[in-house]
């Protein structure tokens, strides 16, 4: 983590060596300057010297103090930097399980506040304990140098507040990881309030919402007042061993000064001094205890880190042609848990440009089948092979590059309808194939009604568009890609049935000479396919054209039968209304 900023963090913090040798000595100076000049009245120099020497050692030590401040700060911000870098790269190269499970505002919570967290440990806290150490030390010799009870009388104090320090770090460090938790927890909730902002009005749920998140504010408020009440506890303890300690050596300082073992001018620098020693002390332990917050927020961080990210593809070999797109399943099962077996034994085969269509009741494993073709998982036993090499021994960068993907849900990102129509293209496109791409599509018309038209820019997530729009910008963008193998995750289920038509149309164009996977729900959104996979209970029931399967007792037909009942009566009652 600190490659590369090691020996300029430790220059910076070996400056402060040099900061707390200039200011001792000026206590130092006026000890002389007193016991010289005011009680033996001797002027060995000119009096403008002395005062030259009070300037030149406030200069020195400011120049050095800046030198390690300035420095550290420096190389907090490139850590945090880089660390936030880091944490970006390895949450996006972590596999689909771990986004699977992982709450989203738990992530930005790690990737803001700890980051934060650790830059002000390098920024203020390390620096802070080694500038503390180095006051301590030649502070402790020049009263030594004075008079050697003096010094260790200082020492008292020491392992009292280095006990109590302990005792709140151990305590602020359970309290504040409970209330970056929680803090977590609230940024979840507002993450997908936001996210779902229009569902939560379509049901007038906002009283709700709003109660839900008082109701955690309030425990993350009860949390924050216990993290503070404790640090707050730290203070006065700590002010009072330190005013004893104060009290304590000016007695004794004063003593000596009396029975003449140090100078009336060695006392007023001893008073200076002993400021310089205990005061540290008491902030070394405020350090500590800040510094379980730091702790903390790194092992949070750290936590991700330990996750493995999607293997390196070691072992696989980089096909030298694009796909034809011939698939095989060969006795094909998957586990995303390993007591749980998800798939069960599929087998069947797909010729380059054919079309499968999957069909099948809520969890009987469709998404998961279409999933394991892009390797966004691992199959567990069995074979896949495209074009007769085993699909685990080809890169996923390669799989995904000729993959293309258009969901139910498709998303958009915050940027122009451009912009997301070339994001997969993964080189410079022309505007003349951007408007090709919308016009297969079917959505070039709609663009150029918007008064930016491909420049308009789209709500977070495509929420100013409609469905049918969103869905259409997709297929553009994976028409641009132009992908050899096309998975379809039941592409037309949440629009109307003339949106339903014009998409249908335009995957149609999609689906040219292309192999591809249709997820449906719809018979007559698959009765053109090749082959036809019924699944139940993650294993393939029924398999054929629409033609064999209508002929067959089974899941297919009874599902025929029934939406043609609804179509039929549908047709009526409209006929009726007309």
């Amino acid at each position: 983590m600190m490659s590369g900023y090691r020996l300029k963090y430790f220059l910076a913090i070996f400056s402060q060596l040099f900061s707390t040798v200039f200011k001792s000595s000026v206590y130092i100076l006026l000890s002389w300057f007193i016991d010289t000049w005011l009680i033996s009245n001797e002027r060995p120099i000119p009096a403008y010297g002395i005062g030259l020497g009070f300037v030149l050692l406030a200069l020195c030590e400011g120049l050095f103090t800046f030198y390690s401040n300035s420095t550290a700060n420096y190389i907090a911000e490139k850590m945090a930097l880089r660390i936030r870098n880091n944490l970006y790269d390895q949450i996006q190269r972590l596999n689909f399980a771990y986004h699977a499970t992982v709450d989203t505002g738990d992530l930005i919570q790690r990737a803001t506040s700890d980051v934060d967290a650790v830059r002000r440990f390098f920024s203020e806290q390390a620096i802070g304990i080694g500038r503390i150490c180095f006051l301590y030390a030649v502070n402790f010799i020049a009263i030594y140098r004075m008079d050697s009870s003096l010094a260790l009388s200082t020492l008292m104090i020491v392992p009292l507040v280095f006990l109590m320090a302990l005792f709140f770090f151990r305590k602020i460090g359970k309290r504040y990881e409970a209330y970056q938790n929680q803090d977590a927890l609230l940024s979840t909730m507002l993450q997908e309030n936001l996210t779902g902002v229009r569902v939560v009005k379509a049901f007038a749920r906002q009283d709700y919402e709003i109660e839900k998140y008082r109701k955690e504010n309030w425990k993350k408020f009860l949390l924050g007042k216990k993290l503070v009440f404790t640090e707050a506890l730290f203070w006065p303890s700590t002010d009072l061993l330190c005013g004893f300690q104060m009290v304590i050596s000016y007695m004794l300082g004063a003593y000596a000064t009396i029975s003449g073992r140090i100078s009336v001018g060695d006392f007023v620098a001893f008073q200076a001094l002993i400021v310089w020693i205990i005061w540290p002390i008491r902030n070394m332990g405020r350090l500590i205890v800040q510094m379980s917050r730091a702790f903390i927020s790194f092992q949070r961080i750290m936590e991700i880190f330990a996750n493995e990210q999607e293997p390196l593809d070691e072992g696989t070999v980089m096909p030298r042609k694009v796909p034809e797109g011939e698939i095989n399943f060969d006795h094909v099962s998957f586990a995303y848990q390993p007591e749980n077996e998800t798939l069960h034994d599929l087998s069947f085969h797909v010729s380059p440009g054919q079309s499968v269509a999957i069909i099948g009741p809520t969890g009987s494993g469709k998404t998961s089948l279409i999933n394991l073709l892009p390797r966004f998982y691992e199959y567990t036993s069995g074979r896949i092979t495209l074009d007769g090499m085993e699909l685990n021994r080809i890169p996923r960068n390669y799989l995904r590059k000729h993959i293309g993907i258009v969901e139910q849900e498709p998303f958009l990102f915050s940027r122009s309808i451009a912009e997301n129509i070339t994001y997969g293209a993964g080189r410079e496109v022309s505007t003349d194939e951007i408007i090709q791409a919308a016009k297969a599509a079917a959505i070039h018309e709609s663009i150029l009604s918007f008064e930016k038209g491909y420049d308009t820019l789209v709500g977070e997530r495509g929420v100013t568009l409609s469905g049918g729009q969103k869905q259409r910008i997709a297929i553009a963008r994976t028409l641009l890609k132009n992908p050899k193998i096309l998975l379809l995750d039941d592409a037309t289920s949440s629009v109307d049935m003339d949106t339903e038509v014009e998409i249908r149309a335009a995957l149609n164009e999609l689906m040219k000479d292309r192999t591809t996977f249709i997820i449906a729900h719809r018979i007559q959104t698959i009765m053109q396919a090749d082959l036809i996979l019924v699944m139940d209970q993650g294993k393939i029931v029924q398999s054929g054209t629409h033609q064999e399967l209508v002929q067959q007792e089974g899941f297919y037909r009874q599902i025929f039968n029934l939406q043609s009942q609804i179509e039929e009566a549908l047709e009526k009652e409209l006929s009726h209304g007309g």
